[in-house]
């Protein structure tokens, strides 16, 4: 089955208001750019979001935060984005932050048809006993705070329970890709687009080279095309438009050990 879209505007025309959304991306790698921009283009609002990160100000999610279309996030990292953070505190949007690995495999087992599953991650934290500010009021206190999760004992040692998350919607960016979905990923942009594609309903995704079926040998397919039903493939310059989150640079002159 070709499952090649012919822009990426029509990959997203049916994300509609209150849509959920697995986003692939860390920091500003491996982030599905061009699909956003094509959302934050159509227009829908009130966007219930799964990523690890919400972007940077001005820089991939962050263009819908800014645009005011993103209602609540699932995420572990709130980090530089000034935005980001304006809006949590403001009681703007509501936030459930969870830890990186968990938030991972709560993605990993959505898309594996697993409901639930036992962590040591948070267990006597507010992550297990509740109490975690999902919303703020406008006076800056807490109008909706996180509920306890059961906690049970296994092998002598304390677990608790999360919920796998599976959304309406995925986008996410690959290296190369067929027509039939099978994509692959480069280096550290394969990261959370693995299994924000597998936690979708409709997962889309653009990759930087399309190539037709039979030309990715099956050993180095990172996702397999059964989680992913649309592919949108992306120009010369969208593929090349990558942008560096931070640039550290030490001055200064070497130093030789002398003996």
């Amino acid at each position: 089955m070709d499952k090649v879209v012919a822009t990426p505007a029509a990959a997203v025309a049916d994300i509609g208001d209150g849509a959920s959304l697995a986003v692939g991306g860390f920091g500003l790698s491996g982030v599905p750019d061009v699909l956003i921009q094509a959302l934050l283009a159509a227009g829908p609002r009130g966007l219930h979001v799964v990523s690890n990160n919400c972007g940077v100000d001005g820089g991939g999610l962050g263009l819908l935060l800014a645009a005011g279309r993103i209602a609540r996030v699932i995420g572990s990292y709130v980090g530089d984005n000034k935005e980001f953070a304006r809006q949590y505190l403001a009681g703007e949007l509501e936030l459930e932050l969870t830890p990186q690995g968990t938030l991972a495999e709560r993605l990993r087992a959505g898309g594996a048809g697993i409901p639930a599953f036992f962590t040591p991650a948070g267990v006597g934290t507010q992550v297990a006993e509740g109490g975690l500010p999902w919303r703020y009021a406008p006076d800056g206190s807490v109008a909706v705070a996180s509920p306890a999760k059961e906690v049970r004992s296994f092998d002598g040692g304390e677990y608790v329970l999360e919920r796998g998350i599976t959304t309406d919607f995925a986008l996410v960016r690959a290296a190369r890709g067929d027509r039939h979905g099978n994509l692959v990923f480069h280096r550290s942009a394969r990261n959370f687009n693995p299994l924000s594609a597998m936690a979708g309903r409709i997962t889309v995704a653009e990759v930087e080279q399309l190539v037709e079926p039979g030309e990715i040998d099956p050993d180095e397919v990172h996702l397999p095309g059964v989680f992913v039903q649309r592919v949108v493939e992306l120009t010369p310059e969208q593929a090349a438009d990558k942008h560096i989150e931070k640039r550290t640079v030490r001055s200064g002159t070497s130093t030789e050990a002398r003996g």
